[in-house]
């Protein structure tokens, strides 16, 4: 899987990111995951005809030391369909874009 990995936070970091995710991205289903949402406009080839396989995420996971987030875009309507996979220039663009921000916002040093 591809991933970006922020590893080896402080208590201070961890509960800073915790609380920018509960301000900016949807909660999944589990404990200490959360959905970044790929906005409509960003759609690529894969997801055009696939509104019942909408919305898009990228997976982002909390553990007790690191942030995880998945370089793979998501279904929230289907596991298995043509529409799942690694993000096109533009996507991945979007999720660096929030990953960086949330590293200034937050001061992260990690």
């Amino acid at each position: 899987m591809r991933q970006l990995v922020i590893d080896q936070l402080s208590r201070e970091e961890w509960h800073n990111i915790e609380n920018y995710f509960k301000c900016n991205l949807r909660p999944g289903s589990m404990a200490d995951l959360y959905w970044l949402e790929l906005p409509r406009q960003l759609w690529g080839e894969a997801q055009q005809g696939h509104e019942e396989c909408a919305p898009f995420f990228f997976a982002v996971e909390m553990t007790q030391k690191q942030v995880i987030f998945e370089m793979l875009l998501r279904s929230s309507g289907n596991l298995h369909c043509t529409c799942i996979g690694y993000p096109e220039k533009a996507q991945r663009a979007f999720l660096l874009d929030f990953f960086d921000r949330m590293l200034e916002a937050e001061q992260i040093r990690a």
